[in-house]
């Protein structure tokens, strides 16, 4: 149970680490810390059933291929800390991702992109999707994330699987774009020779979402 004290506490806390991810120049325009991970999504949370699940990777590559979950438990896994940044003006600093990367998936052979590929749409549960430019994808801050701070993603942020981007710090030159550019519950990409709107951004939310410009709708 929170008291009064135990509270305003945590206010002070927020506040303190807020002014110092501010100074360190990490802290967006319009944004706000929180020492909390908010939960938006749309829809429900999706049953998961290990034995059935699989990611599509398909597309403009030379084969499109299926990776069960147990093969995909067995990838090589890369950890990322990052600050991510949400849309609806709040930021959480200093998380760490663990998962596998686009660039593992190149390197092993499960996939070969062919010449002209710009876009790659991540597909998720409930037919949802979302789109990012091939280079977004390829740089360190994506990754098709199952663990955060050590554990397991919880199911209302997108376990079994999703796609998390955000900033690293000190690393300006990443593109940085706001949180919903990573897909819970992913259950595929697919490799595109040009750009196709995902579902926030046919509702009107920016095709680039650059944090740093502040490029939240259209």
């Amino acid at each position: 149970m929170n008291t009064p004290d135990s509270m305003n506490n945590e206010n002070l806390d927020r506040r303190e680490e807020e002014r110092r991810i501010r100074q360190e120049g990490r802290l967006p325009p319009g944004q706000s810390l929180t020492l909390k991970f908010p939960v938006l999504h749309y829809g429900d949370i999706p049953e998961f059933h290990p034995t059935t699940w699989n990611l599509h990777l398909w597309g403009h590559v030379k084969e499109s291929v299926r990776i069960n979950w147990a093969e995909f438990n067995e990838l090589p896994r890369t950890s990322v800390l990052m600050d991510i940044h949400c849309v609806t003006r709040w930021s959480k600093a200093d998380t760490l991702w663990e998962g596998v990367s686009v660039h593992t998936l190149i390197d092993l052979g499960y996939i070969q992109l062919l010449p002209n590929v710009t876009h790659v749409m991540q597909h998720a549960e409930y037919g949802y999707t979302v789109n990012l430019p091939v280079e977004v994808v390829l740089q360190e801050n994506f990754l098709l994330a199952t663990h955060l701070n050590g554990k397991a993603i919880t199911p209302e942020h997108g376990y079994p699987l999703r796609g998390v981007v955000g900033a690293i710090p000190g690393k300006p030159e990443l593109a940085s774009p706001y949180l919903w550019k990573g897909a819970k519950w992913l259950r595929g990409l697919e490799f595109m020779t040009q750009d196709r709107r995902g579902f926030w951004e046919k509702a009107g939310y920016s095709n680039s979402a650059d944090v740093w410009n502040e490029e939240r709708f259209s």
